[in-house]
């Protein structure tokens, strides 16, 4: 199993969301909206937040636990659709998952997802 993080441009969210429906073998996501800066620390960004010690940056958090399977094919999907060219465009990263649980059922590992 992975997990995948993807950090993008909020008017990307629908674009990603909906190339992502299309997919067979992912399960679901998660999405949470997020602020904070990267590189550029937000100097001269659009969408700014001021907070007591930065000047954050909005942007939407996407988290996919998936099967080893659809792993690359699901992070070349939202690179795909996320991409506008334009610094701040976001990250995607991924790793492998140990133990996944589903409350309701006890199913575990793949059958969990």
């Amino acid at each position: 199993m992975k997990a995948i993080l993807a950090i993008i441009k909020p008017h990307k969210l629908a674009d990603v969301t909906l190339a992502l429906r299309k997919l067979e073998g992912l399960a679901g996501m998660t999405v949470t909206d997020v602020r904070g800066f990267g590189r550029t620390r937000a100097e001269g960004a659009g969408e700014l937040v001021p907070d007591d010690v930065a000047d954050f940056v909005r942007k939407s958090r996407i988290d996919i636990i998936c099967n080893d399977s659809v792993a690359t094919t699901i992070v070349e999907t939202i690179r795909k659709h996320a991409h506008t060219g334009a610094h701040g465009d976001g990250k995607i990263y991924s790793w492998s998952i140990e133990k996944a649980v589903r409350i309701s059922s006890g199913e575990t590992e793949n059958d969990a997802v």
